[in-house]
């Protein structure tokens, strides 16, 4: 018979006493033990109320470089007026009875945060089943984005640092750089397809938010097709692309007329030749099975986005993701001022590529007085949060007033910042019939 809800919500949290005692039996007969277990546990992870005050008078003394022992322990408990709450000098001698040496501290510590992880799971469920049941304060989707987040950062508590000595950088330093003599194509991040690009980047990078701005209708889009065609299709790189301004239908016209080389104002009047369809075929056969997942929802809220990215990382083990525009993202909050909401945008941007370790790339409008000129920093819209929250910022010129119908046009991608890089021009080609960018061809 399994238990009632009231009997699972009676029993007692999750804890370990004995391993609690081990830890902090540990310390007082080696202090150097500290060191192993203070980037680890904090004062909550304890759940004896008794512990929780010794290993902050352990912590109190720790920082002060006070030897902690017995003795000094005492006294510090004394001084702060919580000795007798925390068991009294019988329960403090009574703890390095508690384990033969401080060995195992590793161990015992382990246990104590396994438990604790436990707790804290428990607690987020309770204030998640409290916030489901107030229906009128919170909506499903706000509910499973709060979820993601708690669960998360609960992780991310979890996580320890780890001291790295020289003998072992250097040894991976020195295989990476052998790595890399070898294979002299490779690049440490996500190859964008533009040769001079990439090599002044080196691929775009793990946790980096990535901003491509320009006018409307100068090839924001068509340049992130481009830079998706290498990556899923040349590089079967899984690929996420969020398109919040044109139907998924419209992309997939446009990415078969890149590949297949067919005019893209004749797929869409359907006067195509016969071998236009064999071009056709062929292109939708490589496309058919590429890694590209593509959400088209217009207007999309910011937390939807939140969700729907880590649900592509996690299903798709998707390596990046491209957003077509960050003007069209929603904010929770859309009556505040338009440069307010373009700050937090961003910021939850660089703060999912952190999170999900991959870059994201955002295209962004800049401003009127551009028209014509070569875009800078100053002119992405929202500027101020924009460039400080961007790792990599680029912006595409070229001349819009020559005849769209000419087969190839000179184009520019500016990189205007990177954070851990070179900035510099970049030229390539525009092929307006197929709506797509192109290395020069000397390259």
């Amino acid at each position: 018979m399994e238990p009632s809800r009231n009997d699972l919500e009676a029993k007692t949290p999750p804890h370990n006493i004995e391993a609690e005692q081990a830890v902090l039996g540990a310390i007082l007969m080696d202090w150097n033990a500290m060191a192993e277990v203070v980037s680890k546990l904090t004062t909550d992870r304890f759940y004896s109320l008794q512990n929780q005050l010794v290993y902050e008078a352990l912590l109190n003394l720790y920082a002060r470089g006070v030897r902690g022992d017995t003795l000094s322990l005492v006294d510090e408990l004394t001084v702060q007026g919580k000795l007798e709450q925390a068991g009294g000098a019988g329960y403090i001698a009574s703890l390095t009875e508690m384990v033969p040496s401080a060995a195992n501290i590793e161990h015992y510590s382990d246990i104590v945060l396994e438990c604790s992880t436990r707790r804290e799971l428990i607690k987020i469920a309770g204030e998640l089943k409290t916030m489901a049941f107030e229906r009128g304060q919170e909506d499903s989707k706000a509910l499973l984005d709060t979820a993601e987040q708690k669960i998360f950062s609960l992780s991310q508590r979890n996580e320890t640092t780890t001291i790295y000595d020289m003998k072992k950088i250097i040894k991976d330093d020195i295989d990476l750089i052998d790595k890399r003599y070898k294979n002299k194509n490779e690049f440490t991040g996500v190859p964008s397809g533009f040769s001079k690009l990439d090599s002044m980047t080196s691929g775009f990078q793990k946790s980096e938010l990535i901003i491509i701005g320009a006018r409307p209708a100068i090839g924001k889009t068509a340049l992130a097709l481009s830079m998706m065609q290498h990556i899923a299709l040349e590089r079967n790189i899984a690929c996420g692309f969020f398109s919040l301004e044109m139907p998924y239908e419209s992309i997939g016209m446009r990415l078969l007329s890149m590949s297949s080389h067919v005019d893209m104002s004749r797929m869409r009047s359907g006067w195509l030749q016969k071998q236009d369809f064999t071009k056709i075929q062929d292109a939708a056969g490589r496309w058919y099975s590429a890694p590209l997942y593509t959400v088209d929802t217009p207007n999309m809220r910011l937390l939807d986005l939140r969700a729907m990215a880590r649900r592509m990382v996690a299903n798709h083990k998707v390596q990046i993701i491209f957003i077509d525009y960050i003007g069209l993202i929603t904010t929770e909050n859309p009556n505040a001022q338009v440069f307010e909401q373009v700050s937090e945008i961003s910021k939850s941007l660089k703060a999912l590529a952190r999170e999900l370790a991959i870059p994201i790339v955002a295209l962004c409008q800049v401003s009127r007085d551009a028209e014509g000129n070569e875009p800078n920093l100053a002119q992405l819209r929202g500027s101020g949060s924009v460039e400080q929250d961007a790792d990599v910022v680029m912006f595409i010129h070229r001349d819009r007033k020559r005849d769209e119908q000419s087969a190839v046009q000179e184009a520019k991608i500016i990189l205007a910042k990177q954070r851990n890089g070179p900035t510099g021009d970049i030229d390539i080609m525009f092929v307006p019939s197929y709506s797509t960018f192109a290395n020069k061809k000397d390259e």
